[in-house]
């Protein structure tokens, strides 16, 4: 009934929201997100509306009120069932009500339903949520507020279903975003995929500043911010003072910690980059990923551009690894019947197969070639690195997180959503579940930077055995809040949550957070807890703890005008006092999230808080000419080395006769391609090098084991044939 309902309003109801006011307020590495919805009823009978919006898979909605009126109300969380029959009695006794659920079928789809507005009512729904910001491979934080949200594919044989829903082309609402940054450390820049007003900084140390959305933004896509600090890698920690009106030794009433820490290991661990590794990449080949990266000029096809990131993967490889490539969509595909050696001849022919590969297997169901790589034995001394490219329009989310969780002892995976939209329940909940790292890639990114950044991790020995220690003052303990670390990466963030119990009897008591690992290396932070009541400005902080507790699909949060308690009691310095410890008993014990459902073959869009949809037009291109550095990297061979021919030449823009002519005589034509290869990657494609840094490696590995003569000579007439000044220290040969 209310699927049907929601077909309903689209088709024949003008839709009654107005307008979309955010405020992002951003604590170091948190985000606290206020949405404000304004709705109008422009028919001449009562409404009842539903609206499906996106939202992160690890956000937590910790706020739900609405204004009616001069009335304000606070929702309170249910069981969903109970209070889903509550919204229903109220509706259908004429009170007016609104509810806002988790979608059973995928949990970064929240459904909020509107009741019972009056003709030319206006209705006022505020949403707040918290999140932890993204680290990218140039060290921004990054936020999205998401505009799309595309459908989950359902197989014909499912029982699960999602409405589909007409296509709109005009967007009836406005958009106003501001930000305000607070940080420890210094504020650098801020940037966006949408224009901004100028950024505004509020404090001499830069640590404090704020910037609009311009005018006049079309909610299209998402809204992508990129914030970067001045010290990105600097370990920190921040305290939260405990709510004033909270009960001493409560969860709100106990100062909280956030600590964030960036792993540096020692040389020894790091020059342990191994080749003894199976890589297996599991690439969607659905119909979807036909779709255009972005809707700009010039934009690559999904496919496309998954099958350059795989010319570059398989050309990184290191030898010595297996490795083995599966193709999904309504079936599967493999192209060897198990993982293979990587040579010249296994590279050639997956890069042959790569060539050929289309978005031309149906739907989206990847839990069967999962069960399939997961049958496959391990090989001994080369754990599995599983490399998982989607645009995340699957159903069954939860069976395929359990999945990966059961195999978290025998591999590591990395997931990659591709395109606005992906799901982050099933991208993040894959890299989570499976020890690994998640990337998005969304507008203009480019997707071969970020995969380069997973295979480095990837490459990286595996560091388990992970404990916390703490030490401090007598009194005091400390209460670990955020699940155990489950794995590190070299330079990569981790957070840790955590709770102090006790008097500290100095006003600055010192407590020193260890994190060990099974390398024997410690990490040491030394956090000083002040007085209470003296961090209102990290009012937010406390929050993000409770995502793991708060991101339940059993429960929602519902609004009825009866009973109801002033917003203006729970609000304090501008910040909700959400109450939660009275939750936390009642939400501990549920179980984790459920899985994404799914279904359409459309490509319907959805933006924020509304679906209101477009379609895209179909035009046709010429197909791009490939860019020089991936034509370079085409022609690499699997040891490392470059031939000397035509093709290479052109990518230095030469003849071959030009390049064969300045060769000096001593040395062999491979080693001189080579060479070239490795100066022209220095001189020209520097900015990009995450993405050839592994390329190069073998390259200057293959040249050292050639034990040439005449390299410096070989240098200088490379630098002349190509314009360049690059030493032959920096080559690494």
């Amino acid at each position: 009934r209310v699927l049907c309902c929601l077909v309903e309003m689209f088709v024949f109801l003008s839709v009654p929201l107005k307008s979309i006011s955010v405020q992002l307020h951003v604590r170091d590495h948190v985000a606290s997100v206020h949405s404000s919805l304004q709705y109008v009823n422009e028919e001449d009978r009562p409404l009842e509306a539903m609206f499906v919006f996106p939202l992160p898979a690890d956000a937590a909605i910790c706020h739900f009120s609405a204004k009616i009126g001069e009335q304000e109300i606070v929702a309170e969380v249910q069981d969903k069932e109970s209070a889903r029959d509550q919204y229903d009695d109220a509706v259908s006794s004429g009170q007016q009500a609104f509810l806002l659920e988790e979608s059973d079928e995928s949990s970064d789809v929240f459904r909020l339903s509107v009741g019972c507005l009056s003709p030319g009512q206006n209705a006022s729904i505020t949403i707040v949520y918290v999140i932890e910001l993204s680290i990218q491979v140039d060290h921004a934080l990054r936020f999205c507020l998401p505009a799309v949200l595309n459908p989950r594919y359902t197989p014909a044989a499912s029982a699960a279903s999602v409405p589909e829903v007409s296509s709109a082309c005009v967007i009836p609402y406005t958009l106003s975003l501001s930000v305000d940054v607070r940080s420890s450390d210094r504020i650098s820049r801020l940037e966006s995929s949408c224009p901004l007003d100028p950024l505004e900084f509020l404090d001499a140390q830069h640590t404090h500043a704020m910037v609009n959305l311009s005018a006049g933004h079309r909610f299209d896509k998402d809204v992508e911010l990129l914030l970067y600090y001045e010290n990105t890698h600097r370990s920190t920690a921040v305290v939260e003072a405990g709510a004033a009106a909270a009960q001493s030794g409560s969860l709100m009433g106990d100062p909280a910690l956030m600590i964030s820490l960036y792993p540096e290991f020692p040389a020894e661990v790091m020059s342990s980059l191994a080749s003894q590794r199976e890589f297996v990449f599991l690439v969607d080949r659905s119909g979807s990923m036909s779709w255009k990266m972005h809707h700009g000029k010039g934009a690559q096809k999904r496919i496309e551009s998954a099958r350059d990131t795989l010319l570059l993967l398989l050309k990184s490889l290191p030898m010595g690894c297996y490795f083995n490539i599966y193709g999904f969509g309504s079936c599967f595909e493999c192209f060897f019947p198990s993982s293979v050696v990587y040579s010249e001849v296994t590279m050639e022919e997956a890069l042959r197969r790569v060539k050929s590969m289309s978005a031309d297997m149906g739907g989206t169901e990847i839990l069967q070639p999962l069960k399939h790589i997961y049958s496959q034995p391990c090989y001994p001394d080369h754990p599995r690195q599983l490399f998982v490219f989607t645009d995340g329009e699957v159903w069954n989310t939860k069976e395929v997180l359990d999945l990966v969780k059961s195999q978290t002892f025998s591999h590591r995976c990395f997931s990659f959503g591709i395109g606005e939209g992906a799901s982050t329940a099933l991208v993040t909940g894959m890299a989570r579940e499976g020890s690994g790292h998640a990337q998005f890639i969304t507008g203009t990114d480019r997707m071969q930077p970020k995969v380069m950044q997973s295979l480095r991790f990837a490459l990286q020995p595996a560091v388990d055995d992970i404990s916390v220690d703490w030490t401090v003052p007598e009194g005091v303990m400390v209460d670990m809040l955020s699940p155990p670390i489950s794995a590190l990466f070299q330079g990569q963030r981790a957070l840790i949550y955590a709770q102090i119990k006790g008097q500290v009897k100095a006003v600055n008591g010192l407590i020193i957070s260890s994190l060990q690992t099974k390398y024997n290396m410690s990490i040491i932070l030394c956090v000083s807890v002040i007085k209470k009541n003296c961090c209102a400005a990290w009012q937010p902080l406390l929050t993000p703890i409770l995502c793991f507790i708060l991101n339940c699909c059993n429960t929602c949060f519902t609004v009825f005008c009866i009973n109801a308690d002033p917003l203006s009691e729970l609000i304090s310095d501008g910040i909700p006092n959400l109450g939660i410890t009275s939750l936390v008993r009642n939400l501990i014990t549920v179980p984790a999230p459920r899985s994404a459902d799914g279904t359409a073959s459309t490509h319907l869009l959805n933006r924020s808080m509304i679906t209101s949809m477009y379609l895209l037009p179909c035009t046709l291109e010429p197909e791009p000419r490939m860019d020089p550095l991936l034509r370079l990297v085409s022609l690499q061979k699997a040891a490392g080395c470059w031939e000397l021919n035509a093709a290479l030449a052109d990518v230095f823009g030469k003849t071959e006769d030009e390049v064969t002519n300045h060769r000096p005589a001593q040395v062999d034509g491979s080693v001189w391609a080579t060479v070239l290869a490795l100066i022209w990657l220095r001189a020209y494609k520097l900015d990009q090098r995450v993405e050839w840094q592994f390329v190069a490696m073998k390259a200057a590995s293959w040249v050292r084991s050639q034990k040439p003569d005449g390299l410096s000579q070989c240098v200088c007439e490379g630098n002349m044939l190509l314009g360049s000044q690059v030493t032959e220290d920096a080559l690494g040969i």
